[in-house]
């Protein structure tokens, strides 16, 4: 790593969500009472996650942050029963959504963590275990006075490169251009990641990638989707 690229001490105090209320369904509010023990992890600052103690018999972890309502990463985490699968999301709607799909798919190689995404790299993710981060369309926070509230930074970076494996996949999609075209800039500009798209940073949509929603609406409202693979030197 070279000198300028060394992680430096950061102060975090500007999230990249807001964590919106929602209102809770019996059904989102029973799994998050009863499933949370058996699918959930705990966030804990100062105990950090064994995964072999969460996913025994697995050698293969990717990470989802921002999984929405987790039907994406439900049927991911189905396709490649191989490798385990966290998913990290604030909102609890989504969370008791995912979590009501997921007892009933009986998975092993999927757990959640409701907590800030960052927190969670900071605190509970050992080094080098990933062997991809998913980052399918986050908050684009488009007006240019919140961009600073944009999750992809260099403390992010800074965090993925501390606990992705060397050779891990970093695997970003948007609806939104200027988002996709500030992602693409800011992971140029860091030599410890390697594009894997063309020369803006473009990559045809994976196979494994399902269509969320969230794109699904982005498609109505006329919005192009970009993904962008960077992989972890």
């Amino acid at each position: 790593m070279s000198s300028k690229q060394k992680p430096v001490e950061h102060k975090r105090s500007i999230r990249s969500f807001v964590k919106r209320a929602g209102r809770l369904t019996s059904g989102q509010r029973h799994a998050l009472e009863h499933f949370s023990p058996l699918y959930g992890i705990d966030f804990a600052a100062d105990r950090g996650l064994d995964l072999a103690a969460s996913f025994p018999g697995f050698d293969c972890c990717k990470l989802e942050i921002g999984f929405g309502n987790g039907e994406a990463l439900l049927q991911m985490a189905q396709q490649d029963p191989g490798c385990a699968y966290i998913g990290i999301e604030v909102h609890e709607p989504g969370v008791g959504h995912c979590l009501k799909l997921l007892h009933a798919a009986g998975l092993d190689n999927l757990k959640l963590i409701s907590h800030d995404a960052i927190e969670v790299l900071e605190s509970m993710i050992p080094p080098q275990v990933l062997d991809a981060v998913l980052l399918f369309f986050p908050d684009t926070w488009h007006k240019k006075r919140h961009h600073k509230r944009r999750i992809v930074n260099q403390l992010f970076r800074d965090l993925l490169f501390k606990t992705m494996k060397p050779g891990a996949v970093l695997h970003m999609a948007t609806d939104w251009q200027d988002y996709a075209e500030h992602m693409a800039e800011d992971l140029f500009a860091d030599p410890r990641f390697q594009n894997m798209g063309d020369a803006s940073g473009y990559h045809a949509k994976p196979d494994y990638r399902p269509q969320t929603k969230f794109e699904r609406r982005g498609q109505r409202l006329g919005h192009g989707v970009w993904d962008l693979l960077f992989a972890r030197r």
